[in-house]
């Protein structure tokens, strides 16, 4: 009845909106500061590594503007990737997230890569990615450019499932000082400071510094944790600099760093072999991480239309959590890259990379590790190669990525695109791409405790059950090949379609292959049944994408997707794991959509509703029902750079469940929240 009752508020909010009142008139003001053909015509660069037009790219790219961000009132990174199609995000707890493209969705998703601004976040000992440590000054982001489908060819292993990069802005275009603060009922406060400047006639810089604290949620459904709070608040401090120069006419060089450190508290699940505790133990912990990187890029343009590129960096991260353990990582990276034409229809793009991977764990609660420390090397080189068949119509990209690894050895990931333009307002692409996940140091040498059951409790045994699963050193990559049609429809007057068609076929998945129980005397006596890390899994992905971009009038906008995937695994030959596939194959949503409306009232006041559709899934043996979301936000801007934004949050209901607990953490509901912000730009 709630839901039924505020969908109908937010119809009738629509209509009077549309009325010709004069409480209401609308000024001719643009609702963006580009209209929909010249966003089709921004260009990106992590489909290609090079910069093209989104309209002209041969792969499911969708991208994400910073007035997209600002309008949405996200105040975190994942949140704002809930704008993109094809991207499963469920906020687990008040710190976590699990976000994946196309399926298998998880905290410890490993099938897509994520960069900021061309750096890899990856966490290398359980090759996912800590969404809690990656942040910026979301006011410095650009845009974020999410590619679905593989991306191995380019960007290397990891990227199975799509690519996601976030841009942040040059230090020319974040000039003068930014002032911004916040508070909520979930937002327990948060504050940010910059400043931009000059040094010089060639060179521009910026500083930041911001901090924020979340409040604990509440407990789910599920009866994991109880009454009373979560005790899942978190707070961290980061601050960053980049300063741009441009040395001559031709070449370009940035450096810039972050340095940030945190506190999140969570409550695990421990499963002891202790009848006394019943085999378990619910316990309050708090998650302490910091780091920081330095990343230095330098470009240079060619007189032939070329351009040369080197970037590295070195990138440091601390995290200690109770079930999972301490772990400390760094990486080193350099990447070089060439692109030169080769007559006057081929396009050629090359580069070689290095990365060293040092970390050092200590055993949690939950996970332990055969080696303490470790020191990975990775070796990579691509080629690729653009043929213009017909010009300015038919496009041929042909190309493939080359790596060595300390685990599987040589891995290669070739792909083969047809992007066909046959006037300004179609555009018509295929692919075909083979792309790999390597294993992890938790897949080659970690061992993880994954329950024990009590005497009796699902199978006819007096003794405690202790269930394992043992890395295992002959872990292989997992494979994936991937089948993609797109289409772009953009006939001009504020409107535009982007649809793509995909098919995967995996082999070699990961799986957990039982081994024969055991009895154990230590430390009582219980049965051990243990599992192995394993590649005996296969299976297949399937699904549309669909997104509409509608300028209605210069003041109104309607943005929109839908999204179907369906994922089907069995057993290899020889496979004897079951389980997996009933954690893996409902993890994702089936159906999503999302309708966003943005109104220009005036030329000072800002109205976005944001409403979306999310199915159930099952996760860890537990079923999550579907949902609806509706955010709302309203922003008065007074005078010149300065706003002032309230913003409402999960508006439909009290509070919803998103996700479910992996590796011992709790999950918590997300509420209904309310939040205020002033910004001032001067």
């Amino acid at each position: 009845m709630f839901r039924t009752v505020s969908l109908l508020i937010m119809l009738i909010c629509c209509c009077v909106l549309l009325l010709p009142s004069a409480g209401l008139a609308f000024s001719g003001s643009e609702l963006m500061d580009l209209s929909l053909e010249e966003l089709m015509e921004v260009e990106v660069t992590s489909v290609g590594r090079k910069l093209q037009k989104v309209s002209e790219t041969p792969a499911a790219v969708f991208v994400i503007h910073q007035e997209d961000i600002r309008r949405s009132g996200a105040t975190t990174i994942p949140e704002a990737l809930r704008m993109a199609p094809g991207l499963s995000v469920a906020r687990i707890d008040g710190s976590s997230w699990a976000v994946a493209s196309r399926g298998f969705n998880g905290r410890f998703l490993n099938k897509m890569q994520v960069l900021i601004d061309g750096r890899s976040v990856y966490s290398p000992p359980f090759s996912n990615v800590h969404w809690d440590m990656q942040d910026t000054l979301l006011d410095d982001i650009e845009r974020i450019e999410v590619v679905r489908g593989p991306g191995g060819t380019l960007w290397g292993a990891n990227a199975v499932n799509g690519v996601i990069n976030i841009v942040t802005k040059k230090a020319r275009d974040t000039q003068g000082t930014l002032v911004k603060a916040g508070y909520g009922t979930e937002e327990e406060g948060f504050a940010a400071l910059r400043y931009g400047g000059k040094a010089g006639e060639r060179a521009d810089y910026r500083a930041f510094v911001k901090y924020f604290n979340r409040g604990a949620l509440q407990p789910n459904d599920y009866g994991y944790l109880g009454e009373g709070e979560a005790h899942d608040d978190w707070n961290a401090f980061r601050g960053g600099f980049r300063l741009d120069l441009a040395a001559g006419s031709r070449d370009e060089f940035t450096l810039q760093g972050e340095a940030y450190s945190g506190t999140e508290g969570q409550v695990d699940q421990l499963w002891l072999l202790d009848p006394t505790v019943s085999y378990n133990q619910r316990v309050v912990s708090d998650t302490p991480f910091a780091g920081g990187f330095l990343l230095a890029n330098w470009q240079r343009q060619l007189a032939d239309g070329g351009d040369l590129a080197l970037k590295a960096y070195y990138d440091h991260s601390y995290r200690d959590e109770q079930a999972l353990g301490k772990a400390v990582w760094k990486v080193f990276d350099v990447d070089f890259q060439h692109r030169f034409f080769l007559g006057r229809r081929q396009e050629i793009l090359w580069g070689v990379g290095y990365r060293l991977i040092q970390d050092e764990v200590e055993d949690g609660d939950l996970v332990t590790f055969e080696d303490g420390s470790a020191n990975d090397q990775l070796f990579s080189l691509f080629i690729q190669d653009e043929i213009t068949l017909i010009p300015d119509k038919l496009r041929l990209i042909l190309g493939s990525k080359f790596e060595h690894n300390d685990y599987t050895g040589f891995e290669y990931q070739p792909n083969a695109r047809l992007a066909w333009t046959p006037n300004k307002h179609h555009t018509i692409w295929g692919s075909v791409s083979r792309a790999v996940r390597t294993p992890s140091r938790m897949e080659d040498s970690g061992n993880v405790l994954y329950t024990v059951l009590q005497p009796n409790l699902f199978f006819p045994s007096p003794l405690p059950i202790k269930v394992v699963i043992d890395g295992n050193k002959d872990f292989d990559s997992e494979k994936s090949l991937s089948y993609e049609l797109g289409y772009r429809f953009m006939p001009g007057g504020g409107f535009s379609l982007d649809t793509a068609l995909f098919y995967t076929r995996y082999r070699d998945h990961r799986s957990a292959e039982p081994l024969s129980p055991v009895f154990d005397p230590v430390p009582i006596n219980h049965l051990l049944y243990a599992f192995q890390e394993d590649n005996k899994l296969e299976g297949e992905t399937w699904g549309v994408e669909v997104a509409v971009d509608w300028l209605v009038s210069p003041w109104w906008r309607l943005q929109g997707y839908y999204s179907l995937l369906k994922l089907n695994l069995s057993p290899e030959s020889g496979g004897e794991d079951y389980i997996s596939i009933w954690l893996y194959e409902e993890s994702s949503p089936q159906q999503q959509w999302s309708l966003r409306s943005s109104f220009d009232i005036g030329r000072n006041w800002d109205f976005d509703l944001w409403l979306r559709y999310v199915d159930s899934v099952t996760v860890y043996f537990t079923e999550i029902d579907d949902y609806y979301g509706l955010d709302a936000r309203l922003a008065w801007r007074p005078r010149p750079g300065l706003e002032l934004a309230l913003v409402g949050q999960n508006l439909l209901e009290d509070e919803h469940t998103e996700f479910q607990a992996e590796f011992g953490r709790a999950a918590t509901v997300v509420p209904r929240g309310f939040y205020g912000q002033v910004k001032w730009e001067f």
